[in-house]
């Protein structure tokens, strides 16, 4: 049973770098793209605006590495605690050990505890809620597909964790506001990736899907394949609807923790299908 990792390429490697150490053959197809955005204006006064925010919540590692690449000449002014009152939120273990790689501080960041039923916006605002107070403003810091910056501004970007995250910081007072740090795009595949992606539609693989858009890609790359003889594991109840709704065969979730993804990753491969 293979295991197919459809991160984008960077951490698609590094899960199948782990999950093969832990016995499970993995190999990375990485559904989405990031690239640096066309234009980084946005993100410059963001950087000049950063005294004004709260707190700045990271919907991703990506988030967090393109946001500091995007001004590195400014980065200390976040990173040297003492010159800040900023606090550094993070949606889950990968996003915090992202922020950590830049150099803030653990008692800057505040995150979902390790033991938390899920890794994402709602668990996060358990944890910072209490910190926004009424005309706090709050930055989320995020990516977006072609279209991402006037989605960005609009606040259209209805149903996903972040914009909730945003109608929580404005019921309690607080002004949300956005800004996309890098840019999403559907996977360019060559003949070896489509002809893969065919194969691991119906020889028992297990696609890791750890956001809801690599399986609407999957799916644009792939609009006449039936995939009811295809499993898949997702890391949200989210990305876990999306699958049924492409119709996988059989669907399972768990938290985005390598351990609990390679015990479920085992049972799968000891379950018939």
């Amino acid at each position: 049973m293979r295991v197919i990792v459809t991160r984008p390429e960077r951490e698609a490697l590094r899960w199948v770098h782990d999950l093969s150490e832990q016995g499970l053959p993995a190999l990375a197809l990485p559904l989405i793209e990031v690239r640096p955005v066309d234009d980084p204006a946005d993100l410059r006064q963001a950087w000049q605006q950063l005294d004004d925010y709260v707190g700045l919540m990271f919907v991703s590692a990506n988030a967090v590495d393109y946001f500091f690449r995007s001004n590195p000449a400014l980065a200390h002014v976040i990173i040297a605690q003492e010159a800040t009152k900023i606090r550094a939120w993070a949606t889950g273990p990968g996003t915090t050990r992202a922020l950590l790689r830049q150099g803030i501080a653990p008692e800057q960041i505040d995150a979902p505890p390790l033991d938390a039923g899920q890794f994402d916006s709602e668990a996060l605002w358990q944890v910072v809620g209490p910190q926004v107070q009424p005309g706090a403003r709050v930055l989320i810091v995020r990516g977006g597909d072609s279209l991402g910056a006037a989605r960005a501004k609009a606040h259209t970007d209805q149903g996903s964790g972040r914009e909730w995250f945003a109608n929580q910081v404005r019921q309690v007072g607080g002004q949300a506001e956005f800004v996309m740090a890098y840019q999403r795009s559907a996977p360019a595949w060559g003949s070896a990736q489509r002809t893969l992606a065919l194969q691991g539609a119906t020889d028992g693989s297990v696609w890791l899907f750890s956001s809801t858009e690599a399986v609407s890609n999957l799916r644009a790359c792939l609009p006449d394949q039936v995939w009811a003889g295809a499993r898949a594991l997702a890391t949200h109840p989210r990305i876990a609807a999306a699958a049924q709704q492409a119709g996988f065969g059989l669907v399972q979730e768990s938290r985005p923790t390598l351990p609990e993804l390679v015990a479920c990753l085992k049972r799968m491969q000891q379950t018939a299908f």
